[in-house]
């Protein structure tokens, strides 16, 4: 017997067969019909079969692929309800909001700004009809609406629309991608750039749907923990075909099935293109993406079709259509779609007797208008039934795989095209063929002119009334944001931030243990401690957060529905429907997904929480630094912090845990306030500020920015806070160990502290030099600050960085010691008016005791002793046989 018709084992063969007979009597029957009549035929009665398996209850699995027609036929459309639109008016409507996309972008393109135009010209419909009859505003009941991720190239038609409802004007069109000026529109969903009119950065691909199912998640975790009453709103994500090959696109398809986010729902534009050409062009990417997410637990609804198909698929009888439907690969349907009619007779329905019979009974003007135009994602009518079945369904998130083509209205030049993604303007001609098509009234005469017009029927026009009444009626404008919550959170109790700053005495306490106490001690402030919303990815043991198990329990929309193991023990791992702390797994992506979506819930849903997301510093910033930029864009407030930080604390853990750099790449994120505390007080001052900045009494007041602290898992005693030392902390930089007659400055943040200390004391008991000792809490702040003195003295103000004045007047070199790369405190040495020596954590990580790795690093308190001995030596200060003694002393 061949491999090729061997049976293959099966996990049935284990189970008992009460009645083989039976069994073999209905293969046999799949055997007769499959001779009768066809393997197709057979195939088409297993399927029936199965579907009406699940429709009586029987638990069976999903087939992975349907056939690669419509799931809602045209004659089932009407079980959605009727189309409620007036279909003339939104197609006047909408050819109004083409026509503008096209100009906007084609006007900018005389100055070379770029744009994009297919994308939306595909997708026109998709928007529209949500637009008109399910995309609730901030107005309607519950105050927050849906959530909308519009696809970032398609932002030219949702200014298109936003300048016919009258939110924006010809001047604001006409400064498209022209935004230094201040008074342009940003190329994509920008929310900073923007903040009224977007709600979420979307444009680099990926992170949308990422951050649409954290969302939707985010919705549900306020709601079952009594925040907000979230059941009325929906999350919508627009996203692209192509953007699907993004691994965040799919990496949380599972968390959302398991959750059962019915409040989510994925519109994908199947256009078949991506940038440069077909999405899939030897395969189909419709069916591949029809299998992921069935597989992942999803409803999944294919509009594929135009209704100009219904006469083709009616006169398939034998099933010849479909089937070579299913085996046209996407590349050859992108060729059908700019060829004439003689091409797809001969290459498509030339494949077989029984589709050249089908051809022959239609005329060219069908076939051309089938292969050429006719998609589902270009009717309202089929848009609304999947927009209702996709609302409808109840128990798991819907996809709705819409086909479009991309380009559709622009003309032949356009349609279908490999390039269309890179073609930034029409021609003249293209214009006036548009215009014809759209039926748009817009003469010769200003087509003629050299730049091409902007096109709107009137304020009081029969398609304005009609678009603002159906927004009214949705509530309100959307897209749109809100701009500051209604009101801010009042400042917690002084008991948890004076627990720190009394110090620990002989008690030995890391700085990461420090901030968890706090955190934990917040969470019990009767205002404000339910807002805070601790986020881990699956370390919080590591971080010593498994007290917080217990008492706040782990967010599990199912609440616990096992025994847990350690159910005996005093912090048993506890998962509760109001559970407080977000525990992802092992995700960095989806904990950063949890944080941005809490992070902006004060504009989302007017309801201001506080994040935490603590994770390995060096597993942070690196592996999701594009996220941490959506987090800026998108106005996000809150605490991230790098725990067990530094390149040297984590013994053992070797290169790929050891972080050296973290502040430096936070330091790039112009939002980011970055501290690297070395005690427990300088934690309580820098998060008490953080909840004022960010929160604070008066919303007006409020900051969009976030905190980055890195924290270390070095238990030291933490002393308590001198006076005087809160400014500061604050803005970077404070002298902590001053000595009498000091003779050099070192310069210490985090845990580098305690070597300087040691350094201190060696420099005095060994070689008799005194030597200051400086906190410097914000190596990035102090240069923040000195550049934007750099940018007042330009402007004729005369102000003097607070580093330069700190450390005035403070005698010899200064020398600045850290557990980063020199980079990081290299930051602020052109403001430093002393000699400057920096000492840092260069290279790759290594595992090794602490010591051990320090002196590798020459960052230990012997190397900061000679390091400063050298610094003196080259001013002429020191004896130079003073530093070979001291290298010879210390094994250097």
């Amino acid at each position: 017997m061949t491999d090729s018709v061997r049976p293959q084992p099966s996990e049935l063969d284990q189970l008992p067969d009460r009645d083989p007979e039976e069994t073999a009597e209905w293969a046999a029957s799949l055997d007769a019909v499959t001779r009768a009549a066809g393997p197709h035929r057979a195939a088409y009665l297993m399927r029936r079969t199965l579907e009406h398996a699940r429709n009586t209850g029987l638990t069976l699995p999903a087939l992975p692929q349907t056939e690669y027609i419509n799931t809602i036929p045209t004659a089932a459309e009407s079980a959605y309800g009727a189309f409620p639109g007036d279909e003339e008016m939104e197609r006047r409507i909408t050819a109004w909001n083409r026509w503008n996309a096209a100009a906007m972008v084609t006007r900018g393109s005389r100055l070379g700004v770029g744009g994009h135009i297919a994308t939306f010209a595909s997708a026109a419909w998709l928007y529209e009809t949500g637009f008109n009859h399910f995309f609730r505003g901030k107005e309607a009941a519950g105050g927050s609406g849906d959530q909308l991720y519009i696809q970032g190239h398609a932002s030219p038609g949702i200014y298109a629309r936003a300048f016919l409802d009258g939110r924006l004007d010809e001047r604001q069109l006409d400064n498209f991608r022209q935004e230094a000026g201040g008074a342009g529109l940003p190329s994509y969903p920008h929310p900073r750039r923007m903040p009224w009119l977007w709600e979420f950065p979307t444009v680099s691909m990926g992170l949308g749907p990422l951050s649409a199912i954290y969302q939707a998640r985010f919705n549900r975790y306020l709601e079952n923990r009594g925040i907000k009453d979230t059941s009325g709103s929906h999350v919508w994500a627009f996203l692209g075909d192509g953007e699907m090959d993004e691994p965040e696109s799919t990496a949380a398809l599972a968390l959302a099935a398991r959750e059962r986010l019915d409040n989510l729902t994925f519109v994908i534009n199947c256009n078949l293109q991506r940038l440069d050409g077909p999405v899939r062009a030897n395969f189909k990417i419709v069916q591949e993406l029809e299998a992921q997410f069935r597989a992942a637990g999803w409803h999944v609804i294919k509009a594929l079709w135009g209704s100009a198909w219904d006469e083709l698929l009616r006169l398939d009888t034998t099933g010849a259509l479909v089937r070579r439907l299913g085996e046209v690969p996407d590349a050859q349907f992108q060729t059908y779609a700019t060829r004439d009619a003689g091409y797809i007779r001969d290459h498509f329905f030339g494949a077989d007797p029984a589709l050249a019979e089908l051809g022959r009974q239609l005329t060219d003007a069908r076939i051309t208008e089938c292969f050429q135009t006719s998609r589902a994602g270009h009717e309202p009518r089929k848009v609304y039934a999947a927009y209702r079945a996709a609302t409808e369904h109840r128990g798991a998130p819907t996809v709705i795989l819409a086909q479009t083509v991309k380009g559709y209205t622009l003309g032949p030049g356009f349609e279908s095209r490999n390039a269309n993604h890179q073609m930034k303007k029409l021609s003249g001609k293209e214009f006036r063929a548009m215009r014809d098509l759209l039926e748009l009234p817009i003469p010769d005469s200003k087509l003629d002119e050299s730049l091409v017009p902007y096109g709107h029927p009137g304020p009081d026009s029969p398609e304005v009334r009609y678009l603002q009444e159906r927004r009214a009626e949705l509530g309100g404008p959307a897209p749109a944001r809100r701009l500051l919550p209604s009101a801010g959170l009042p400042d917690p109790e002084e008991r948890a931030f004076k627990a720190l700053q009394k110090g620990s005495g002989n008690q030995e306490i890391a700085t990461t243990m420090a901030f968890v106490r706090l955190v934990k001690d917040l969470m019990r402030d009767k205002s404000t401690g339910r807002r805070w919303v601790p986020i881990v990815p699956d370390e919080a043991r590591t971080f010593g957060m498994e007290a917080l198990f217990p008492s706040a329990g782990i967010y599990s929309p199912l609440g616990q529905t096992y025994e847990p193991v350690d159910r005996d023990q005093l912090l048993y791992y506890k998962e509760a429907k109001d559970g407080q702390i977000l525990n992802e797994g092992i995700t960095e992506a989806g904990a950063m997904a949890d944080f941005i979506a809490a992070a902006t819930s004060y504009a989302t849903h007017d309801e201001p929480m506080i994040p935490f997301y603590i994770f390995y510093s060096m597993f942070g910033w690196q592996r999701t630094g594009d996220q941490f930029w959506q987090l800026a864009d998108q106005l996000g407030r809150g605490f991230v912090v790098g725990a067990t930080a530094g390149r040297t604390t984590l013994t053992g853990e070797g290169l790929q845990h050891a972080d050296g750099h973290s502040p430096l790449i936070a330091s790039t994120n112009p939002a980011a306030l970055i501290y690297d505390p070395a005690f427990a007080y300088e934690i309580a001052v820098i998060v008490k500020e953080g909840l004022r900045r960010m929160y604070g009494p008066d919303p007006a007041r409020q900051e969009d920015v976030f905190y980055y602290l890195t924290v270390y898992n070095e238990p030291k005693p933490q002393p308590a806070m001198p006076d005087g030392v809160e400014e500061g902390i604050l803005r970077g930089l404070y002298r902590y160990a001053a000595t009498e007659a000091p003779r050099l400055q070192i310069l210490a943040s985090g845990t580098a502290i305690h070597w300087a200390l040691d350094a201190q004391r060696l420099l005095a008991e060994d070689w008799g030099v005194s030597a200051d000792i400086w906190s410097a809490t914000s190596w990035s702040e102090l240069r923040r600050d000195a550049l934007t003195c750099d940018a007042a003295r330009l402007q004729g103000e005369d102000r003097v960085p607070y580093v330069t004045r700190a450390l005035a007047g403070a005698p010899g070199p200064v020398l600045a010691v850290s557990d980063w790369m020199r980079a990081v405190p290299d930051q602020i040495a052109p403001w430093v008016e002393q000699d400057w020596t920096s000492l840092g954590t260069d290279g790759f990580g290594l595992s090794d005791t602490r010591d051990a790795a320090r002196r590798h690093f020459r960052v230990d308190a012997e190397s900061i002793t000679v390091a400063a001995l050298a610094a003196l030596v080259k001013r002429g200060e020191a004896d130079p046989q003073t530093l070979v003694k001291a290298r010879e002393r210390y094994g250097l």
